[in-house]
């Protein structure tokens, strides 16, 4: 006897290509899919059944980029850029990264909580289950730890990965001692982070406006002896290398690429590294270099993508608004771009073996959708056709979740 199954559906499996499966069935127990097929085969009794009525179910979206814990916004950056101001131009001049983490460090745990709370909510409305969330805007060890721990209470109405990124800027009180803040970070930081079991992974920003190729070396060897997986910001504004570097390290992500090299993109295919491509940033920051999406495709690598949801770069907070970016700033096509929010970005976040996929043995999370077909996800720019959101086998319940939930039509 299943805990419960889906009738009447059609299936995005997404194991392969879309995976479609017309008029099909998906059953869950003890939160896992164990069985997954067309209607007609289905032999099987739940003790809850749910007719789909026809609605299409994708794995939950999964959204492997995001720095959603902070305090404050850059609004007024916003309007400088559009006067002319460059992103290097703003950060070097005292804003950017920095001016979040003064907001940042000023407010509570609880005033955090409460701010992340309510900025996640567009993201339980789209059907995503599966969220990675940084730290970085608190550049000493205090404030590290308590967008962390937020970032870890976050995750009752979706799974939440969670990255430390000590390595973001160069605080104001270390200034010209980058060197040191990076021993402060591997010697202090990131060890208290992960002592308290805060850290699933660690990701640095190699930049010539932020960290070189050998700090941010120091701070993965730490990482390494941690026994913690790494990820890396690479080549989002120049060639540093960082594509190479991310490989090098067995990354399980490179995010950005802009500027990376064909030689660093090969590294990437060697090693099993995934690109994540952030779209948002791209069109927010009005950037004309494109990733290399054609030599992404030619050596196979999986190509995720994410929301990059920030308050200076990418304030993003629709997972479906990048898919159409993906499509029409990358020219990828809507099947590309939806497994880039399921099956690769799960795989972005070492989750590949229980996300990502309508499988068997895979954690039950799933998205609902009020359309004809999975293309129609990437296609309208600001529609939202999500009918409901399973998270392990059940209807998320909490305040939180049903807050989420309201713009959207119930779903049994």
């Amino acid at each position: 006897m299943h805990d419960a199954a889906w009738i009447n559906a059609n299936l995005a499996t997404m194991v392969s290509g879309y995976g479609v499966q017309a008029d099909g069935v998906v059953a869950v127990t003890d939160g896992k899919i164990d069985w997954v097929g067309p209607r007609p085969e289905w032999r099987g009794k739940a003790r809850e059944e749910h007719d789909a009525r026809g609605a299409w179910i994708t794995p939950g979206l999964v959204d492997c980029h995001t720095h959603l814990v902070y305090a404050g916004n850059r609004a007024h950056e916003f309007e400088l850029r559009l006067k002319g101001a460059s992103y290097e131009e703003i950060a070097r001049a005292g804003g950017g990264i920095v001016s979040t983490v003064k907001a940042t460090r000023a407010a509570s745990e609880q005033e955090l909580f409460e701010v992340s709370q309510k900025r996640l909510q567009p993201w339980f409305a789209e059907g995503a289950t599966a969220i990675e969330i940084k730290s970085g805007y608190g550049l000493d060890r205090d404030t590290e730890l308590r967008m962390l721990r937020v970032a870890r209470r976050l995750g009752e109405d979706i799974n939440v990965r969670t990255t430390f990124l000590g390595a973001h800027a160069l605080p104001p009180e270390y200034a010209g001692r980058a060197d040191d803040y990076i021993d402060f970070v591997c010697g202090e930081v990131l060890p208290a982070a992960a002592k308290e079991g805060l850290v699933d992974a660690v990701d640095a920003f190699c930049e010539r406006i932020a960290f070189n190729a050998a700090q941010t070396e120091r701070v993965f060897r730490k990482a390494g002896e941690l026994k913690l997986a790494v990820k890396l910001h690479a080549d989002q504004l120049s060639d540093s290398g960082g594509a190479a570097l991310a490989a090098g390290f067995r990354a399980l992500s490179a995010d950005h690429l802009e500027f990376s090299s064909e030689s660093g993109i090969a590294a990437m295919a060697r090693e099993g590294t995934v690109a994540v491509l952030l779209p948002g940033a791209f069109y927010f920051l009005r950037e004309t270099k494109l990733p290399p999406i054609d030599v992404l495709r030619k050596k196979g690598i999986p190509i995720a993508l994410a929301t990059d949801h920030n308050p200076g770069t990418s304030p993003v907070s629709s997972p479906l608004a990048i898919l159409n970016m993906a499509c029409t700033l990358f020219r990828l096509t809507p099947e590309e771009a939806l497994a880039g929010m399921t099956r690769h970005a799960a795989r972005a976040l070492g989750l590949q073996a229980s996300h990502g996929t309508l499988e068997p043995g895979k954690a039950a999370d799933l998205a609902l959708w009020d359309i004809g077909a999975p293309a129609e996800l990437a296609y309208a720019l600001g529609a939202n056709p999500c009918a409901g959101r399973v998270l392990g086998g059940r209807t998320p319940r909490s305040a939180s979740a049903a807050a989420g939930a309201a713009a959207r039509p119930a779903f049994p």
